[in-house]
C-alpha cells in the first residue's frame, strides 16, 4: 500500500528523481500523462502518456542534456491544493551539442490522483533551448510557415 503524498511532495520527488525515465515514470499514474506544449515550436511531440512514453522522453532529454537535474532550492511552489500543485523551477544544465550552460525557467501544473501524478504539464522557453541546442542559436531553426503556432493545433 503506497503512503499518501501530498501535490508538493509529489512534485518534489518527480523533481529530485529527473533525468531517470523509469524512477519518473513510477510516479505516474497508468495513464498519467507529461506534457510540454511549446515544444510544438521545435516540431517535437508535447504529449507523452503512460509509462513507457514518459520514461522514454526522458532517455532524449538526457541526449541534449546529460547533466540535467532540479535541485529543491530551484524550485517555488505558486499555489497547492488537495489536487494540484504550480509551481516554477530551474534547471541549470549544459546542451551535449554545443557545451552552452543555459538556466532553464520551467512554470508547471502538477495534477494528482490517489497519490500519483495524473498530468504534469509544463512550459518552458524554447527560444532559451534553441539557443542552448543549435550552434548557430535560433537562427538554426527552420524558417517560418505563414501561420506560426506556439502549441499544436487541434
Amino acid at each position: 500500500m503506497s503512503e499518501h503524498k501530498s501535490t508538493t511532495e509529489l512534485l518534489h520527488a518527480v523533481l529530485a528523481v529527473i533525468p531517470d525515465g523509469e524512477k519518473v515514470a513510477e510516479l505516474f499514474a497508468e495513464d498519467g500523462a507529461l506534457e510540454l506544449p511549446y515544444l510544438h515550436s521545435f516540431g517535437m511531440e508535447t504529449r507523452y502518456q503512460g509509462h513507457d512514453a514518459i520514461a522514454a522522453f526522458y532517455v532524449g532529454l538526457t541526449k541534449l542534456y546529460p547533466d540535467f537535474a532540479f535541485k529543491p532550492e530551484d524550485t517555488t511552489v505558486i499555489i497547492e491544493t488537495h489536487e494540484r500543485v504550480a509551481a516554477e523551477y530551474v534547471a541549470h544544465t549544459k546542451s551535449a551539442a554545443t557545451g552552452r550552460r543555459v538556466h532553464l525557467l520551467f512554470q508547471a501544473v502538477l495534477v494528482a490522483e490517489n497519490s500519483k501524478i495524473k498530468l504534469l504539464r509544463e512550459a518552458v522557453n524554447v527560444l532559451a533551448s534553441a539557443q542552448a541546442i543549435f550552434p548557430g542559436g535560433a537562427k538554426d531553426l527552420p524558417d517560418p510557415e505563414a501561420e506560426i503556432h506556439s502549441y499544436k493545433p487541434a
